[in-house]
């Protein structure tokens, strides 16, 4: 079976073609054939997909959806009725369900044969304990579906599954994954389920991003709103689209292009050390709430990628357990840890694609090979 993965965010669209070669397995032979991606809007992603594949047909389509909302929890089947309840989900996060519902109707229609699958980036985060789901507001809310409910959930799947299959013991300990990227969030993962993590509502908020500020006291958001006159859609622009690194430096949101210039302009370093600050902040609560930490993951575009981060990060927390080896850390060694710390701390790349292809054949195994309607 050749299984499409289709990884659409805001302004980007990830795809992959995976060739399923060891039928019934549940993590091997899901071989990855082809891939590609595109950085810029298209007028449409699905007829760039189509120019893509050049008649190459898949059996299967597997979608990351960042949004399940309360109801769904694990990978189902797309059929219209679903289609139609996560349309009410945009208004909760409109930088990415929109353009996913738009794709997802797109290929159903190119490919109206074979089987549509969601994944959901907040399923990971469904089994923590009640009181990290809930804000501090009235019930009623709360029963309308204003809780936390976590994303980046297929790249915690995912490096949980690595540590499941290369380090089982590790695996059943106390864990703290930190998927840093343009997007950012961090999960506390104990005996394999995640019990709190911090993104919450939305994907805007817990550590500072690219674009997005991260954690904000609200009554900023009354103030801007009364003295400054924003209305919702400003208040959206500003709070994911012209803050966190781009915004308190001026200059971008990369991290590398910070990184760069934070030896020349003052602006790049306060960015870049705000988020190091903030993320360490996170960090310490997340190990708070685990009772102690056993095994922290970096992963993540930046968390693999930027050695000066993850080491700031970590600076001075020898306290908690967690050294970094300066040479094993600038060599990008999957451990990069001292050998007499208490804590491990790893850099594992994490693979979303791979979890959105494995969980379509694993539920395809479960259900009829028919074209869901």
């Amino acid at each position: 079976m050749t299984i499409l993965t289709v990884n659409p965010g805001s302004s980007t669209l990830k795809a992959a073609l995976y060739q399923d070669t060891v039928k019934g397995a549940t993590t091997e032979g899901l071989e990855r054939r082809d891939s590609c991606s595109l950085d810029t809007p298209a007028e449409s992603y699905g007829s760039f997909l189509a120019t893509w594949l050049d008649g190459r047909a898949p059996e299967a389509v597997g979608y990351r959806v960042v949004h399940g909302g309360s109801k769904y929890r694990a990978p189902i089947m797309l059929s219209d009725v679903v289609v139609s309840e996560l349309a009410r989900l945009s208004t909760i996060d409109p930088d990415h369900m929109p353009q996913a519902l738009t794709l997802i109707g797109e290929l159903r229609q190119r490919f109206p044969g074979v089987p549509h699958v969601a994944c959901f980036d907040t399923a990971f985060h469904r089994h923590m304990p009640r009181v990290a789901q809930l804000y501090p507001l009235p019930r009623a809310l709360a029963s309308a579906g204003v809780i936390r409910y976590g994303f980046h959930g297929l790249s915690y799947e995912y490096i949980m599954m690595r540590l499941t299959r290369d380090f089982a013991a590790t695996s059943e300990g106390r864990i703290v994954i930190a998927h840093l990227g343009n997007g950012a969030s961090m999960a506390a993962v104990r005996q394999g389920v995640g019990i709190d993590t911090t993104m919450g509502f939305t994907p805007t908020g817990g550590l500072m991003m690219g674009t997005r500020c991260g954690d904000l006291d609200p009554g900023v958001l009354v103030y801007l709103t009364a003295e400054q006159h924003m209305g919702g859609e400003e208040l959206a622009m500003l709070l994911n689209h012209q803050s966190g690194l781009l915004g308190m430096s001026d200059l971008s949101a990369d991290m590398r292009e910070l990184l760069e210039q934070e030896g020349t302009d003052y602006r790049a370093r306060e960015a870049v050390d705000m988020f190091c600050y903030l993320a360490r902040k996170h960090l310490g609560g997340l190990i708070a709430a685990l009772g102690g930490v056993d095994t922290l993951v970096f992963t993540g575009g930046i968390g693999e990628r930027a050695p000066s981060v993850r080491a700031r990060i970590v600076d001075g927390l020898d306290f908690l357990g967690l050294e970094i080896d300066e040479s094993r850390n600038r060599a990008q060694a999957d451990v990069i840890s001292k050998d007499t710390a208490g804590v491990t701390v790893r850099v594992i790349p994490t693979d979303e694609d791979f979890m959105v292809a494995m969980h379509t054949r694993r539920l395809l195994s479960r259900t009829p090979r028919t074209a869901s309607t």
